[in-house]
């Protein structure tokens, strides 16, 4: 992030709105908008948006992996047989 140029007051972004989206998208990097000096939005193209969802997706994909590793070395789980036989009980379904 250029902080000269990256952050921009949301009254120069309304007037010149095409000349920051074409710099958005040539340079990929997000624009941070503000309002009375304080960020108020943030601005990026949606290639790089999609991106950062899918790290944060494989991000989240790769904690809850981890915390099923742990839980099996901490003993914390059962065996599926018993789960699913506890769910029919629940549930009222027949084999």
């Amino acid at each position: 992030m250029d902080i000269t140029k990256d952050i921009q007051p949301m009254t120069t972004f309304r007037n010149r709105s095409a000349d920051f989206m074409k710099r958005i998208r040539e340079t990929g990097r997000p624009m941070v908008l503000t309002v009375n000096g304080k960020a108020a939005a943030v601005l990026q193209d949606a290639e790089s948006y999609q991106h950062l969802l899918d790290l944060a997706a494989q991000a989240n994909a790769d904690e809850g992996i981890r915390q099923g590793l742990e839980d099996m070395k901490t003993g914390q789980t059962r065996p599926a047989p018993e789960v699913f036989r506890e769910l029919r009980a629940i549930h009222d379904i027949p084999l």
